[in-house]
């Protein structure tokens, strides 16, 4: 009876461990940005304690854009703290810088921002940013979640909902495998993402605007 205890309580961990943990990656992606072949990364690393850094960059021969957020991980819950957008096109630079209040309940934008984008808007628990989605879309689409979000980012604050597609197939380094597709089409911007079950980050992103591809990543490879 004793010697099957280790198994018992290997198993007892296992169930009441969660479904899905924050741990740093670095993934490299096939992309297409503007309609040019790009290169583009995301990454994920820990800053100090509950705090990570999660940022997308992407180049080619046009210019460079790089999304940065850092975020606190409570729990199963992602709570941005401030972020970074900026993008170079040719002879154009432009960088907004957002700042996530969390004591005084409200975000604001600096930076090459509009007046009536620089908030405050007011936070709720629960509000992610831009990037944070592509986290989120990874653990919900594992848990079996809803996929809802409130999105908080670029001086508004808007409900975001992704519809569940189904199955389809996508190519990582080679490989054929079965990903979950899920989509949401607002106004003119649609975003279509696939999630590869056991892949810390989506597989494939498509974002669309007015019917173009804007972007579009694919996975290469994730160490």
């Amino acid at each position: 009876m004793t010697a099957r205890r280790p198994l018992a309580l290997l198993t007892l961990l296992l169930a009441t461990a969660p479904a899905w943990a924050v741990k740093p990656f670095v993934a490299d992606y096939d992309a297409s940005w503007k309609g040019v072949q790009a290169n583009a990364q995301i990454s994920l690393s820990r800053s100090a304690g509950d705090r990570w850094n999660y940022e997308l960059s992407v180049s080619n021969q046009l210019g460079s854009s790089r999304q940065t957020t850092v975020f606190e991980a409570r729990g199963d819950d992602y709570r941005p703290l401030s972020g970074v957008d900026a993008t170079q096109v040719l002879f154009k630079r432009s960088q907004k810088n957002a700042t996530y209040d969390w004591a005084q309940r409200e975000a604001r934008w600096s930076g090459d921002v509009k007046d009536d984008r620089a908030g405050p808007v007011k936070l709720e628990e629960g509000d992610l940013d831009g990037m944070l989605l592509n986290l989120a879309l990874v653990r919900d689409v594992a848990a079996g979640k809803p996929l809802s979000y409130r999105l908080v980012d670029n001086g508004v604050a808007r409900p975001q909902r992704f519809q569940n597609l189904g199955k389809d197939t996508v190519t990582v380094a080679g490989q054929t495998r079965t990903a979950t597709k899920v989509a949401r089409t607002s106004d003119d911007k649609q975003v279509i993402v696939w999630v590869v079950d056991g892949l810390p980050t989506p597989a494939r992103i498509l974002q669309r605007r007015d019917g173009r591809d804007e972007l579009e990543l694919t996975l290469k490879s994730v160490r």
